[in-house]
């Protein structure tokens, strides 16, 4: 089952971070924590590891009418997207599905917030990507 949304950048992985944070944010979400997965690996572990970023993103606005809507939905914000590097160097920019994410609750109150969530995130992907991305099922 898929339940991420992505698309490829064949720019550098630090930019393509920025301008990922940068699409967000003109999006009306704010990344609310960056978490640097290699260097986290690194610095506990040991252990070497590709770069990789999840940020953590919310609009105040819809994840309020969400949680009015279902109390329990702070369990599944902020919605995450993440930017890793792939073995053929090229950038990988995925976010959660907000439909997969929201048809957890069984609501359907929470539907049109699931497709506006959605056409934002696609917004953001085709901003940073070069449109060879697709669903995936990771």
């Amino acid at each position: 089952m898929a339940y991420t949304i992505q698309t490829t950048s064949t720019d550098e992985f630090d930019q393509t971070v920025d301008a990922t944070m940068e699409a967000l944010e003109n999006e009306g979400f704010g990344v609310l924590c960056d978490i640097d997965v290699q260097a986290t690996l690194e610095e506990k572990l040991g252990e070497e590891f590709r770069q990789y970023r999840i940020l953590g993103a919310c609009n105040p606005s819809l994840a309020l009418e969400g949680l009015k809507e279902e109390i329990e939905l702070g369990a599944l914000l902020p919605c995450n997207v993440i930017v890793y590097e792939r073995d053929d160097g090229d950038v990988v920019v995925s976010a959660v599905d907000p439909a997969q994410l929201v048809g957890i609750a069984d609501n359907d109150a929470l539907d049109s917030i699931a497709t506006d969530v959605q056409e934002r995130f696609e917004r953001v992907l085709e901003s940073v990507g070069d449109g060879s991305g697709g669903p995936s099922d990771t």
